[in-house]
């Protein structure tokens, strides 16, 4: 088992890549902390991994975007599993195509907060933690329209740039202390995320003429998060059937 005794925290660890890291962290051996927001799904990720692991997911109910809640389930977690070892900040919301001069500030306001801000408040919050153990990683899901973006989507694609450099950024802050920091960026995937007008467009443009099944983005998580990838620090890597060639 390439997770065993660790502790990882998925966030919008309910559905789409978000459970398929849930599910592939625990059976590789990890304890996983699903945070999303209250939802049933959460209850029924949870519930599922237990059947297979007792007594080793959770599921805790947290808006992201708001730092109050973010510091009290630190608090919670480290409460109850006593640490904290991986962070993967995967929670995001996406977008319909849309031009420049139809979008306004309330959807920019909701893409910015979820997208980046939340990732930047559970980092923040977990980081002394890992400082402390001097270990730790912490892993973000950008998007291949950072890399190569897609016009209509201006808002999300600026989300996921900035995960990229904020990712980048902080992996020399924390190398000193044993922390790596990198980032997968996943193209076009097979998550409710994904409207059927989007997954004709985008299929269109992937040479290996296909959509991204959420567990391609799991399994390449799981490697950046193993002890197997102990030297690799600061990079994003992209999981998009050759698109960004």
């Amino acid at each position: 088992m390439k997770l065993k005794n660790k502790v990882a925290i998925v966030t919008g660890g309910a559905s789409g890549i978000g459970r398929a890291l849930a599910e592939t962290y625990n059976r590789e051996g990890a304890k996983v902390m699903i945070v999303d927001l209250p939802n049933s799904e959460g209850q029924e990720v949870v519930k599922l991994l237990n059947e297979k692991n007792p007594q080793t997911a959770k599921f805790y109910p947290v808006d992201i975007t708001k730092e109050n809640e973010v510091e009290k389930l630190v608090v919670q977690v480290t409460k109850d599993f006593e640490k904290i070892d991986i962070l993967h900040n995967n929670a995001g919301i996406g977008m319909e195509h849309t031009n420049i001069e139809e979008m306004d500030t309330a959807l920019f306001d909701n893409i910015i907060n979820v997208n980046l801000k939340g990732s930047f408040l559970c980092t923040k919050a977990i980081v002394p933690i890992m400082k402390k153990a001097r270990d730790g990683v912490i892993l973000f899901t950008g998007s291949t329209g950072a890399i190569r973006p897609r016009d209509g989507l201006s808002i999300y694609n600026a989300s996921k740039g900035g995960l990229i450099a904020f990712s980048k950024t902080i992996s020399l802050e924390l190398a000193s202390y044993g922390i790596r920091v990198n980032c997968v960026n996943p193209s076009a995937t097979d998550t409710k995320m994904l409207t059927p007008t989007q997954r004709k467009e985008f299929i269109k443009n992937i040479p290996l003429g296909k959509i991204a099944d959420p567990g391609d983005i799991a399994e390449t998580a799981l490697f950046l998060v193993s002890n197997e990838a102990s030297m690799i620090t600061g990079i994003d890597i992209e999981v998009d059937g050759g698109r960004c060639v």
